[in-house]
């Protein structure tokens, strides 16, 4: 049976409603929440600030830490708390696809710690944590080239779709699904991308173009947000 209509309704290349805020845990020197529909992030900045202990230090440029988490009842079954391999596995992710934009030799023999804590979990959670996160670090006054944005794109049987939900990613019809998560800096330098199941070159090609610009979609929803953020900060 062919993937002809999305389960919620949406159009193949439309996400589903986003949200987006700054300043949400007053502790962090920046925070953020980023929410594709009913998936929830929250990421809080800590730094730069003096790397502990000494010898990791580096004199030449400074380093990003990002700690990616779910809370235990973000999704149906409670999750166990602490850390896990897929925790680990994003955190890194996530590191790999913010790094890139982030002017960390400004600040030699520092840590940026970003933690990142899923609230409410439908899917596409990596995506959502790593806009959270860019925003968040824009917010905390970080020096970046610009910011970075995440979405999913799904092949469900031979059709591609933007900002994939849960139901989408359990769906096993025909050749079943195939899930690929890519962040783009700036919307246009691919920073990370993740292939999960069989898609050819040039259903890759199509998924990239559909993924960039999804993403400048969302980097003007991250813009908004911060400009929102100032505005009330000069009233």
């Amino acid at each position: 049976m062919a993937y002809t209509k999305r389960f919620d309704g949406r159009k193949f290349d439309e996400t589903r409603p986003i949200t987006a805020k700054v300043g949400v845990v007053p502790n962090a020197d920046g925070s953020a929440m980023f929410a594709f529909g009913n998936t929830i992030a929250i990421a809080s900045v800590y730094g730069p600030r003096q790397l502990h202990p000494q010898h990791m230090q580096n004199p030449s440029t400074g380093i990003l830490r990002v700690n990616y988490n779910m809370m235990s009842f973000s999704v149906s079954d409670r999750i166990r708390p602490g850390p896990s391999k897929r925790s680990t596995e994003i955190s890194k992710i996530s590191e790999w696809a913010l790094n890139s934009a982030i002017l960390l030799e400004e600040y030699p023999n520092t840590v940026v710690d970003v933690h990142i804590m899923i609230q409410q979990a439908d899917a596409s959670t990596r995506c959502a944590g790593i806009n959270a996160a860019s925003l968040a670090l824009a917010h905390a006054g970080v020096p970046m080239k610009d910011l970075v944005a995440s979405v999913s794109i799904g092949k469900m049987d031979k059709q591609l779709v933007i900002d994939v939900n849960k139901e989408e990613e359990d769906y096993k019809e025909g050749e079943g699904a195939t899930d690929i998560a890519m962040s783009f800096m700036g919307a246009k330098k691919l920073t990370h991308i993740q292939l999960d199941g069989k898609i050819s070159s040039k259903e890759l090609k199509e998924a990239t173009e559909m993924g960039k610009k999804a993403c400048e979609k969302i980097i003007e929803i991250q813009k908004k947000a911060l400009k929102e953020a100032m505005e009330i900060k000069n009233d």
